[in-house]
């Protein structure tokens, strides 16, 4: 049973896990053949009372790996230019290596045992994710390989809504069209998303485990 006066704790919340929500911008669908072109990751925090709030945002533009393939419909989504000269691009394993350092820090700042990955359509993201990772070598990988919280889903529940802007919307949560499409901004509205339909539930959670 909790004392319900004593602070909250994140690695109490979701048995351990610290959700970590990242969106990445790409050549395409296809995990394992389609470039990755942008990686962000949102760290979430907690206060004392257990309520979610959107923490740091580590974004980077990464360089497309050697023998990646680029669907051009892809590009006129998403509005990368590759190629630009003025694109401050990072291969994909230094990208990877930056994001999984400031993920490991907030593992152990909240005493969590893993990452899990946060994301609007999860397992595009957690597909992309773990195939850049196969790629590069990287043999920690803070982030659960298959469990996620897929916001899509957790939208439609909540409100009906299951397209990100939509359900951010529903919420009275602010959106700027122009702006989407970044894995950045993308991110950081997917964590206002996850954080306020968790708070909105925060109550029954609060009286399930004090039974």
């Amino acid at each position: 049973m909790n004392d319900a006066s004593a602070p909250q704790r994140f690695s109490q919340r979701f048995r351990g896990f610290l959700p970590v929500v990242v969106d990445v911008e790409t050549g395409g669908f296809d995990a394992r053949r389609d470039a990755l072109l942008e990686i962000a990751a949102v760290l979430v925090e907690m206060d004392a009372d257990g309520r979610l709030r959107r923490g740091a945002t580590h974004s980077y533009h990464v360089q497309p790996f050697e023998g990646a393939n680029i669907d051009p419909a892809a590009l006129e989504v998403n509005g990368i230019d590759p190629w630009h000269p003025l694109r401050p691009a990072i291969p994909e394993r230094d990208a990877l290596q930056r994001v999984f350092r400031a993920v490991g820090e907030a593992l152990q700042q909240y005493d969590c045992t893993r990452a899990i990955l946060v994301g609007h359509n999860a397992f595009f993201d957690l597909g992309f994710l773990n195939a850049a990772v196969s790629r590069s070598g990287i043999k920690r990988n803070p982030f659960h390989p298959f469990s996620s919280f897929d916001t899509a889903t957790l939208g439609g529940v909540a409100v009906g809504q299951t397209v990100l802007a939509r359900a951010v919307e529903a919420l009275n949560l602010p959106w700027d069209a122009s702006a989407a499409h970044s894995a950045s901004y993308d991110a950081e509205k997917t964590a206002d998303l996850f954080c306020e339909i968790v708070n909105r539930f925060h109550g029954i959670y609060l009286s399930a485990t004090a039974r």
